[in-house]
């Protein structure tokens, strides 16, 4: 697929995947989002971490509003249609994924790009980014999957303050409860996220097994979720890497991870 609302650049075994509308500031459309999960699904077999940020200033502003206009005369009409169509895919996606993700906030990462930023598996924000859950001032309800994960991270009442307040969370109050990895400098973002996924891209194969077992234990009872572990551990214990690390350990060198 050739790529119009993103880029895709693959080094160090990372692939960044940036949302590339800088005038609309990333804001998401249905071809942006199939582009996303062609992306995902690229680096699924040819890297082993993915960064995921926006071009510009901002790291994604939301649904396109304007082209909101265009439907208000029809009784019919349905905004959410872009979710079912390709928006919620990318979510999925993100989840299912076994590599780990990176997202990087600069900027906005306002209504989907709220959800689209709290899916990440580390989560990075410059020291000027927020997270802004507006669609209250618009008359929707939230989206990107936002209802779910922050509720999850940051609790149900400091979920219902964002959402129906339409408060904007500054990056060092996101930290503060929870929400990101790491804040940095503005300046400073697109070097320290690509050291992260660069230090995740040199992790063994178990990384993956670990993001998997951390998203089912969130809908899991605690018996499942050692059972899972059980699982996960005898199948992380038949990798070449487990192999590795043992062996490293044992020659008191830094193991060379191969992500097998």
């Amino acid at each position: 697929m050739d790529y119009k609302w993103i880029t895709y650049k693959l080094a160090d075994d990372v692939a960044r995947i940036a949302l590339n509308d800088p005038a609309t500031m990333n804001a998401v459309s249905p071809n942006m989002g199939f582009e996303i999960v062609d992306a995902l699904d690229r680096a699924s077999k040819e890297a082993r971490a993915v960064l995921l940020t926006g071009e510009g200033k901002a790291f994604c502003s939301g649904g396109n509003l304007a082209s909101a206009a265009a439907i208000l005369d029809d009784p019919r009409r349905d905004f959410g249609e872009q979710l079912e169509v390709s928006l919620n895919a990318v979510l999925v996606a993100m989840k299912r994924l076994e590599i780990p993700v990176v997202t990087a906030v600069r900027g906005a990462a306002a209504g989907y790009g709220a959800g689209l930023a709290a899916a990440g598996d580390i989560i990075m924000m410059g020291e000027g980014g927020y997270f802004y859950l507006a669609f209250r001032h618009v008359g929707l309800v939230p989206d990107g999957g936002a209802t779910w994960l922050l509720s999850r991270a940051i609790g149900r009442v400091r979920a219902m303050q964002l959402m129906l307040l339409g408060e904007k969370l500054k990056a060092d109050r996101a930290l503060e409860w929870g929400l990101v990895t790491k804040v940095v400098p503005d300046a400073e973002l697109d070097d320290a996220a690509m050291t992260m996924a660069r230090e995740l891209a040199t992790g063994p194969r178990s990384l993956g097994m670990m993001k998997r077992m951390a998203w089912d234990a969130l809908d899991s009872n605690f018996e499942t979720a050692i059972d899972t572990e059980r699982r996960m551990q005898r199948e992380a214990g038949r990798s070449d890497d487990f192999i590795e690390g043992v062996t490293a350990f044992g020659e008191k060198r830094k193991p060379a991870f191969k992500g097998r």
